[in-house]
C-alpha cells in the first residue's frame, strides 16, 4: 500500500512540477530565440505528455479508491501498460514475468523435462511420442500412454499448460507420472529424472525414395545447427542418389531473424539476404560463401501459416531463384519485433521497432508471399464443409496492422490445413513431383487475378527492380524477433 500512496504523490507532484519547469524553459526560449517555431511546438508536445500523466495517475487513483471491489493495483498497472503497446499493432505487446520465461524457452529451444510430446485427451494427458534419447524414452514411456496423476496428483481438471508447467522443472530433480498403457490392467507408476530437453525445430526424412524432406517448425536457437545436421544425415543416407531438399516452412509462425538469416545463408553463396528499416537506421544482411545442398535444387512449401521468420528464408530464395516455392500465398508479416527486458521480475516489452524486405525490396507487410506454383491441399471429406475456417486472411485480416508502404495488401484467405498422412499431402507430393522432373500442371490452381501472381523477381530471374541500399550492413542481427 506505501507503494501504491508513494506512485500517487510521484504521479500529481510530476505534471505540475515538470510544466513549471518547461513553462520557464519555454519563456527562455521566447527571449532568446523569437521566431524558433521548432523549439516552441517541441516545449508543447512536452507539456501535453505530463498532463496525459496526469490524467494516468487521476484515473488510476479514482479506480483505486472507489471501485467496488478492492482492485489489484499489479493487474491494474500491467493492464495499462498492455493496452498501451496493443494499440500501437498487433504484435507488440507486454509480456508478464511468466510470459518472457516461457518465451526465452522457446528462444533459447531448451528447458527443463521429461522429453515428451503430449496433448489432452478426455481430461487426461496422452503422450504423442516419447522424444529419443531423453528421460522419458529412456524410463521406458509409451506412445499412447495416458497420465492420469503428476506426483500423485489427478491431472484431471488441469488444462494441458498447466500439466506441462507442472512435468518442467529443474535438470536434474525426479517426478513420478501415474501411467494407464493399452494391455496393462491397473495404472502403474513411473519414476523419470528430468533432465536439459532440446526443442526439435527441425525434424527430416527421406521422401519418394532419394529427395531430403526438412520440416521447419519454429525459428529458435537450436534451429541452424539442426538444420546442419538434418543435410549431413540425409547426405549420409542418400549419397549420389539424393535428387534435392523439401523444406517444409509450412504453419512455421517465425522466431528469431538471426535465424531466419542464417538458415537462407545455407542455401546461398552470395547477396542480400535481408534488410530491415525502422524510423533511426537501416540494416543488412548477406549471405556467406558456401551452399549446404552444393547446388542441388531446392523446393520451399509454404502456406497460410507460414510468417516472418518463414517468409524471410521463402522470399530469399525466391528472389534470388534458389528455390522455387508451392503452396498457398503466406501470412503476410513484414515486420520485426524486438525483445525489451523490464527491470527484474517485471517481464518484458515486445515492441515493433522495423519493417523488412526481401532481397529484391518488396514489402511483404499485410501481402504475404505468393508461391511460383499455387497448390491448394485436397480437403477429405469430412473437412469439406469448414473449408472456411482452414483459411485465414493472414496479416491483413489483423484490426491495426500496419500498412504496406510499398505495395497492395491482400486479404483474401490463405489454405492452413496439412494432413498428418503424408500420403495425402497433395503439396508435398507436388513437391516430390517437381523434384523428379514431372509435371504439377493437374494439381495447381491457376491465379484468380494479378494480386495473386508470383512477384516478378521470382519471375525474370534477376534478383528483380531496383532497390535504396541498406544504410549499414550488419554481421548478425541481435535480439530480434521476425516472429
Amino acid at each position: 500500500m506505501k507503494q501504491v500512496d508513494h506512485m500517487k504523490r510521484l504521479m500529481k507532484k510530476m505534471a505540475p512540477v515538470a510544466l513549471g519547469a518547461l513553462l520557464a524553459t519555454g519563456a527562455g526560449l521566447s527571449l532568446q530565440a523569437i521566431g524558433k517555431s521548432s523549439d516552441a511546438a517541441k516545449v508543447d508536445k512536452k507539456i501535453e505528455i505530463y498532463r496525459q500523466l496526469d490524467l494516468f495517475g487521476e484515473v488510476f487513483d479514482r479506480i483505486r479508491r472507489e471501485y467496488v471491489e478492492d482492485p489489484d493495483t499489479r493487474k491494474l498497472i500491467e493492464a495499462a501498460i498492455s493496452g498501451m503497446l496493443k494499440s500501437l499493432d498487433p504484435h507488440s505487446s507486454y509480456l508478464t514475468p511468466k510470459s518472457y520465461n516461457d518465451m526465452l524457452v522457446n528462444i533459447r529451444g531448451e528447458f527443463g523435462g521429461l522429453g515428451i510430446e503430449v496433448t489432452m485427451e478426455n481430461g487426461v494427458i496422452k503422450v504423442v511420442s516419447p522424444i529419443d534419447d531423453t528421460p522419458a524414452a529412456r524410463a521406458g514411456v509409451l506412445a499412447g500412454d495416458l497420465i492420469i496423476k503428476i506426483d500423485g496428483k489427478p491431472v484431471k481438471g488441469l488444462t494441458l499448460n498447466q500439466a506441462v508447467e507442472k512435468m518442467r522443472g529443474k535438470p536434474g530433480t525426479p517426478i513420478t507420472i501415474t501411467v494407464l498403457r493399452k494391455g496393462k490392467k491397473k495404472p502403474f507408476d513411473i519414476r523419470i529424472v528430468r533432465d536439459i530437453i532440446r526443442i526439435r525445430s527441425v525434424k527430416w526424412s527421406v521422401e519418394g525414395g532419394d529427395i531430403g524432406y526438412i520440416r521447419i517448425t519454429q525459428f529458435n536457437e537450436q534451429t541452424e545447427p539442426r538444420l546442419k545436421e538434418a543435410i549431413a544425415d540425409l547426405e549420409k543416407k542418400l549419397g549420389n542418389r539424393l535428387k534435392g531438399f523439401i523444406i517444409d516452412l509450412r504453419n512455421n509462425p517465425g522466431g528469431l531473424l538471426d535465424q531466419a538469416w542464417k538458415v537462407s545463408d545455407a542455401f546461398l553463396d552470395k547477396g542480400e539476404i535481408v534488410s530491415v528499416r525502422g524510423r533511426r537506421e537501416a540494416k543488412r544482411w548477406d549471405a556467406t560463401p558456401g551452399d549446404l545442398a552444393k547446388g542441388k535444387p531446392i523446393v520451399v512449401l509454404i502456406n497460410g501459416g507460414s510468417a516472418s521468420a518463414s517468409e524471410i528464408v521463402a522470399g530469399a530464395l525466391q528472389d534470388h531463384k534458389r528455390a522455387v516455392l508451392i503452396g498457398t500465398r503466406s501470412f503476410g508479416k513484414g515486420s520485426v519485433q524486438k525483445i525489451i527486458p523490464l527491470p527484474p521480475d517485471r517481464g518484458a516489452i515486445r515492441l515493433t521497432t522495423e519493417r523488412y524486405y526481401t532481397p529484391s525490396g518488396r514489402s511483404i507487410q499485410a501481402t504475404g508471399i505468393t508461391p511460383d506454383h499455387i497448390v491448394e491441399q485436397e480437403l477429405p471429406p469430412e473437412l469439406k464443409d469448414k473449408a472456411d475456417q482452414l483459411r485465414i486472411k493472414g496479416e491483413a485480416g489483423l484490426e491495426g496492422h500496419l500498412k504496406n508502404d510499398k505495395a497492395k495488401e491482400v486479404s483474401a484467405p490463405s489454405l492452413v490445413y496439412v494432413p498428418r498422412d503424408k500420403a495425402k499431402d497433395t503439396q508435398l507430393k507436388a513437391a516430390i513431383r517437381l523434384l523428379h522432373g514431372e509435371s504439377i500442371a493437374m494439381l495447381e490452381k491457376k491465379p484468380a487475378d494479378k494480386d495473386n501472381k508470383p512477384a516478378t523477381a521470382a519471375q525474370d530471374g534477376t534478383g528483380g527492380g531496383e532497390r535504396k541500399p541498406a544504410d549499414k550492413e550488419a554481421k548478425a542481427p541481435g535480439g530480434e524477433r521476425a516472429e
